[in-house]
């Protein structure tokens, strides 16, 4: 930096008695006329050259080199108004080159800078110790760069003014990784997620949301599905979007299968009581969107490769059902059970579902060889009817016995008649009555922290028809769920 102004004269080593000019050569001290600025320092022809420390009157300072009276070269500058220091290569008086800035309020830079600015390729530490390495202009992150955030993600890509802009690839700390365009810091354009629960999505984004994601669950089939007692069923679901469209773009969601029957409470003195359930094994009721409620009853859906009902017929005995405690629709309880989903991480293992549950391809689910088993432990379907007591007690096979008690496979077959076997299948069967089915999104965790609303569908199991083929799922004309029959299970006639 020039020289400023004249001193009073008086020897080079003398700080009470400053000189009136600068010194000529040499080492020396000078202190400038309006006292803001004191160098002490080496000089030639008057002005400051070499190595020297000048410093201001409000703390700040500068110690390194000078040519020709200006701050060039190797030097520290710090600012006390800032706190901030560099340390680096300067040209005239501004740090200009590669240098080391640590900033009071956190962190440090190292790199490139130009007229006091961050611009070129640097390493950037802020306060947060977050990190990042790559290109800048204007003092802010401008151009390809990496950033590791302090939540652990990771992002390789363009920027644009301190936001993340262009193409980049964000890797989260839940495994979950994005490729594609971005804009103002967010998703935007067309790009792919492969999230943390296994779910996939490629397709266009806007302001950082999935434009055709998924928004709810659609079974297909009639109003009301008509299955025959005992027979395997296929129950196929769709994911659609707002406007109604298949979610084509996602892939990867877990749905699970469960199951509801009708709950009726009558008085205690009606002659009849369609389905009463121990007090010891008393659940919370299910709202239906179809006028009635429901209690948990059980089903089953083979996982894919394990032999369903079309493959090996079961005895009674192999299907009894789960204590009654064990069919909560508990998410949680279920989410516990599963394999913790990896999504679609490095090893490329997709997570495993169980019997109940399947994943979504390309908006598209099947429950295949999905089965009503018979009423659980604690929970007793029975007709009262005094007319119908004296048709059972008639009846050698098939009839309703007293209190409801159902025929089991341990009787005898009578007189070895095919409708002693039909009766063992049907003991080991829901009893005709009206049911729920309900599709549930347990993907976890949930996709972009959403999950989807629950599905139902409104199921009616009826006897088999002799000439009826088994497992085939009968889709009869859509019926209303206020016809006066099967509303509730009864035993097999």
């Amino acid at each position: 930096m020039a020289a400023v102004g004249e001193g009073t004269p008086s020897s080079c080593g003398s700080r009470q008695d400053p000189p009136r000019r600068p010194p000529r050569d040499g080492y020396g001290v000078y202190v400038y006329p309006n006292s803001f600025f004191r160098y002490e320092g080496e000089w030639k022809g008057g002005r400051k050259h070499g190595h020297g420390k000048l410093l201001f009157k409000d703390g700040s300072f500068y110690e390194g080199t000078f040519v020709d009276g200006e701050i060039t070269g190797e030097g520290r500058r710090h600012w006390a108004w800032s706190g901030d220091t560099f340390s680096g290569q300067f040209v005239l008086g501004e740090p200009q080159g590669y240098g080391v800035m640590e900033y009071k309020a956190g962190g440090c830079y190292e790199g490139e800078v130009s007229h006091g600015m961050r611009e070129g390729h640097g390493f950037l530490v802020d306060r947060d110790r977050q990190v990042y390495q790559g290109s800048f202009h204007d003092n802010k992150r401008h151009g390809p760069g990496q950033m590791l955030f302090k939540n652990g993600d990771k992002y390789d890509g363009d920027w644009v003014r301190d936001q993340r802009q262009g193409h980049g690839v964000l890797r989260c700390a839940d495994g979950s990784t994005y490729k594609g365009q971005w804009h103002s810091d967010v998703f935007s354009g067309l790009g792919s997620m492969a999230h943390c629960s296994g779910v996939t999505y490629y397709g266009l984004w806007i302001n950082g949301h999935p434009a055709e994601q998924a928004t709810r669950i659609a079974i297909l089939g009639p109003e009301v599905m008509e299955v025959a007692q005992g027979s395997p069923f296929s129950v196929n679901v769709q994911l659609l979007q707002d406007h109604g469209e298949i979610a084509k773009s996602e892939s990867g969601r877990v749905l699970h299968i469960s199951a509801g029957v009708r709950y009726v409470q009558l008085s205690a003195y009606s002659e009849v009581s369609f389905f009463k359930v121990d007090r010891d094994n008393q659940e919370t009721l299910i709202q239906t969107p179809f006028g009635f409620e429901c209690i948990p009853y059980p089903v089953s859906s083979p996982a894919a490769g394990v032999p369903g009902p079309r493959a090996a017929k079961r005895g009674a005995e192999a299907d009894v059902p789960l204590p009654r405690r064990d069919l909560e629709l508990d998410l949680g309880a279920l989410r516990g059970q599963e394999d913790t989903p990896g999504g679609l991480l490095a090893g490329g293992h997709t997570p495993h579902c169980p019997g109940a549950c399947r994943r979504v391809d390309q908006g598209c689910a099947e429950f295949t060889d999905v089965l009503l088993g018979p009423p659980p432990p604690g929970c007793h379907p029975f007709l009262f009817l005094d007319s119908l007591r004296k048709k059972a007690g008639s009846r050698s096979r098939g009839g309703l016995h007293p209190r409801g008690t159902p025929p089991t496979a341990q009787e005898p077959p009578g007189d070895n008649r095919p409708e002693g076997r039909a009766t063992e299948e049907q003991a080991a069967a829901a009893y005709p009555g009206e049911y729920v089915l309900m599709i549930q999104d347990v993907t976890t965790p949930p996709f972009l922290g959403r999950t989807l609303p629950p599905a139902f569908k409104h199921l009616r199991v009826v006897v088999k028809r002799a000439d009826q083929p088994p497992h085939v799922l009968e889709e009869g004309p859509e019926a209303s769920s206020g016809e006066a029959h099967g509303c509730t299970p009864e035993p097999p006639a």
